[in-house]
Parts: structure tokens; sequence; C-alpha cells
């Protein structure tokens, strides 16, 4: 029966389940499964991408740990306060993150990296059971469009009224969505976003929960 909250055993989309029974195949000693959130269940920050990348979440099974997008947000989170170390390097590397979590708007690997709109919207309820469970004050970091618009679906908003863009920032009740540019190696080899823009970004956030 399907729930709102995370199933690690989820099967909800034919395309992404047989996919990823095709990749554990093909990976044997990868994760291979929907992604969990990773972080302080009690977070006013909760970072919000796309979805685990082939060799980077699908392999270790903690969001955003493996991959080139992980190396400047976690460095970014430490030296913020958010996180107790630098680098994610495992699932269990005794890495904690502090008044911060990270998931991703669909928890499964897609093919080429692009799940299409259905995949998106059928795992929208495990991001609004996630959503919801914030505290009134906390920011929604959104990295990249696709993860904007299904925070704006998952907090029952009208896309219209809330179009992306880097640095954006408009409230949603009692929260606050802040956007960014992904930190995708594309986005930071091509200098769509600097380590400077990913910065401010951060900056914004710490204002906004008042150096918590």
């Amino acid at each position: 029966m399907d729930t709102k909250e995370f199933n690690i055993n989820c099967r909800r989309c034919p395309r992404l389940s047989s996919f990823l029974d095709d990749v554990r195949d093909e990976h044997p000693a990868y994760h291979g499964l929907p992604v969990a959130p990773f972080g302080d269940e009690k977070a006013r920050l909760l970072i919000v991408g796309l979805a685990p990348g082939m060799h980077g979440a699908n392999a270790t099974g903690r969001p955003f740990t493996g991959d080139h997008a992980g190396i400047i947000l976690y460095d970014t989170l430490y030296r913020y306060g958010f996180a107790s170390a630098a680098e994610s390097i495992s699932a269990n590397d005794g890495l904690i993150l502090k008044n911060c979590r990270i998931t991703n708007a669909v928890k499964c690997l897609p093919p080429a990296n692009k799940p299409v709109g259905s995949e998106v919207n059928e795992c929208n309820s495990y991001l609004a059971e996630e959503l919801s469970t914030l505290e009134p004050g906390s920011v929604i970091l959104a990295l990249g469009g696709l993860s904007h618009k299904a925070c704006v679906k998952a907090l029952g908003g009208r896309q219209k009224d809330y179009p992306f863009g880097h640095m954006n920032e408009q409230c949603l009740g009692e929260l606050t969505l802040l956007d960014s540019y992904h930190c995708s190696r594309y986005n930071t080899q091509t200098r769509r976003l600097t380590a400077q823009m990913f910065d401010a970004v951060f900056d914004r956030i710490k204002q906004l929960l008042g150096n918590i």
C-alpha cells in the first residue's frame, strides 16, 4: 500500500524500478534502491536536490555523496556550521548534519539522470510529507528549477506564482523557499554557479535562520 512516508522498497514508478533492477545487476555493490533523506530530523534547513546520481547517491545510499555535486555542497555546509566534516565519502563515514537535512525530489536514480514528469509527481507525496515536518520559519533550499517546482507543488502553490531564479526567495505559508542553481559539475565548470555565488546563498540562509 502506498504511504506518504519514505519507503526504501517503493516501486511506484515502473520505469525507475525496472532501471534500478538492471543497475543492481550491473553494480551489485551499489545501494541501488530509493535513497532516504539524510540529516537532522528536526532541521530548520531542508536542501532539496533532483534525484540520486548513478555513481553518487545511488552507489552510496546517501544524498550528494560520491559525486561531484557533493564536493561543493558538503564543503559549504561544513564552513557554515551545518556539517561535522567538509567531505562526505560514504554512508558510514560518521559525518553528521546539524540543523540541516538533505533530500531529493525524486528518490530513485532515473535513466540519463532525467526523471519524467509523472515520476516527479508520483514521488511528490514523499516530499510533501518531509516539508510538513518543518517548523515555521524553516528554510527550503531548492537546487535547480525542477526541484523548485517539486517544492512548490508539494506545498500546494501555483507554479506561475512562484518562478524559479537563482537567489529567488519566496514565502509559502510559514516556510521560506530559497533557490540556487544546482551545484552540478556542468554548472560549476561553466561558472554558471561559482563558489562565491553558492556562499551568498548560505549567507542568506544564515540570515533567515538567525545564525542558529
